[in-house]
């Protein structure tokens, strides 16, 4: 499970069997477990909301969604990185 960053006690991760899923990060406080926040990247350098089942607050949940943006080309590298692939493939 590699953990992409840290920010304000928020974890920003990505589960290390999810080869051949669109590119995606997990979000949650403490210890990842399976029902983190999923959120996708964009092909245009954005980010979506898949679900929020870590109940993060929305003023949060607002600030890390740019947060997250911000990081997309660090999160592709760290997802073409540890899988191992040239292509990443996006949700939309």
């Amino acid at each position: 499970m590699p953990s992409l960053f840290l920010v304000g006690g928020y974890r920003v991760f990505f589960w290390s069997n999810e080869v051949g899923e669109p590119v995606h990060v997990h979000v949650c406080k403490g210890a990842p477990t399976p029902d983190a926040t999923k959120i996708w990247l964009t092909r245009r350098g954005g980010c979506i909301l898949a679900h929020n089942h870590g109940r993060i607050p929305r003023s949060t949940l607002t600030e890390l969604l740019e947060i997250i943006a911000a990081q997309h080309d660090l999160i592709c590298s760290k997802w073409r990185e540890f899988f191992a692939t040239e292509e990443v493939h996006f949700f939309c």
